[in-house]
């Protein structure tokens, strides 16, 4: 189980993070970035398909086809935990590297100088806050299609094992 946690949420992870991270590498100092919230929530959820091939896949392969309720969410937690994890590297590495300014960017966008904007450029500003910021953009994403892969693949007429 632990080999299908790894392998599935890691290539959820990079599904997310590397055209992110290509995304945000590229973009220049005074970048604009419209519509990026549409664009990071498509790529979580694309990326967070893995949850569901890789319950499906450790349900066909190592169970011969059965799997319970419990067992395949806590395997799409598994799954999401990784790829989250993977996720908040990539954005660290985004925060170290690119030339645009997030925190400057997202603190215009809640109003400039605000006593709230600068209240989250101080805390974004703290390494372990900006990581748990991230992971919470993408596990409760996690969380919500663990459930439903779980619900969807518990019963396995609905997505039967392929014949050898």
């Amino acid at each position: 189980m632990t080999k299908t946690i790894l392998r599935y949420g890691i290539i959820g992870g990079l599904i997310v993070a590397v055209p992110w991270m290509v995304f945000m590498l590229t973009l220049p100092a005074d970048g604009h970035f419209p519509h990026s919230m549409v664009l990071g929530y498509t790529l979580m959820l694309i990326a967070l398909s893995t949850v569901f091939l890789g319950v499906k896949h450790y349900r066909d392969h190592a169970l011969g086809g059965v799997i319970g309720f419990g067992r395949a969410f806590l395997l799409g937690l598994g799954i999401s935990l990784v790829a989250s994890l993977v996720y908040v590297v990539g954005w660290e590495i985004d925060m170290t590297y690119s030339k645009f300014n997030f925190i400057d960017a997202y603190a215009k966008m809640m109003g400039g100088d605000t006593p709230e904007a600068k209240e989250f450029v101080q805390m974004y500003s703290k390494p372990l806050v900006r990581m748990m910021f991230t992971f919470i953009e993408i596990f409760p994403v996690g969380v919500l299609v663990s459930l439903i892969s779980a619900g969807l693949l518990r019963n396995s007429r609905l997505f039967p094992a392929r014949a050898p």
